[in-house]
């Protein structure tokens, strides 16, 4: 499927919502790990908005966000040391201070563009 087809279908609300894209291509699972009082992590998610704003087909990614100090024993079971920390179908993506760049990459795997 085209970038330009995928942006038509989120832009009229036809995207699939089962995460298959028209093509059949599976949209990959991301997971992002935080503190709520990490100032690297509120940066990450400022990135996130603007590059939705920027390019439409990152608004169909769904990312579950996960606040390592509320969910300890979850975040036990994963392998990091820093936050933020992407993690797209389970591969850790990014760990640490983000750029704009390595979070483009997050939604471009997860969207396989």
């Amino acid at each position: 499927m085209r970038k330009q087809e995928l942006i038509a279908d989120i832009q009229k609300g036809t995207a699939r919502k089962d995460r298959t894209r028209k093509d059949g291509i599976q949209m990959k699972k991301v997971l992002m790990m935080i503190q709520e009082s990490c100032p690297y992590c509120r940066q990450a998610l400022r990135m996130m908005d603007e590059l939705k704003a920027e390019r439409p087909e990152f608004k169909a990614v769904e990312v579950k966000i996960v606040d390592e100090n509320r969910e300890k024993a979850f975040a036990d079971s994963l392998d990091y040391w820093y936050v933020p920390t992407y993690f797209v179908d389970g591969v850790k993506m990014h760990e640490g201070v983000p750029t704009v760049d390595k979070v483009r990459k997050v939604y471009e795997r997860a969207l396989d563009l």
